[in-house]
């Protein structure tokens, strides 16, 4: 079952928030005034492509492309829905 979340959406990440690598973490971040949101690798290879410039479309193809890996337009999807409701991206 995919995701519903736009394929022509041109995501980004949303204001307080601030994506960043975090070497004492060894992981990606999100970065907000009451906190920090550790990131999964696969959270932040998505995120990091969230520049307001590539569609969801593009993005899910890189990490195809990127990883070898085909079909994650369903993960992709999945995980934009989420951060969509967490507030994370701005569309």
């Amino acid at each position: 079952m995919s995701a519903e979340f736009p394929r022509t959406s041109v995501p980004s990440v949303a204001k307080p928030f601030r994506f960043q690598w975090e070497e004492a973490q060894e992981c990606f971040v999100l970065l907000y005034p009451e906190g920090m949101v550790k990131l999964n690798p696969a959270a932040g290879e998505i995120l990091k492509r969230c520049d307001g410039e590539r569609t969801v479309g593009e993005i899910i193809s890189e990490l195809e492309e990127q990883f070898a890996v085909p079909d994650l337009a369903d993960d992709v999807l999945e995980f934009f829905v989420e951060a969509d409701g967490k507030g994370w991206i701005a569309t």
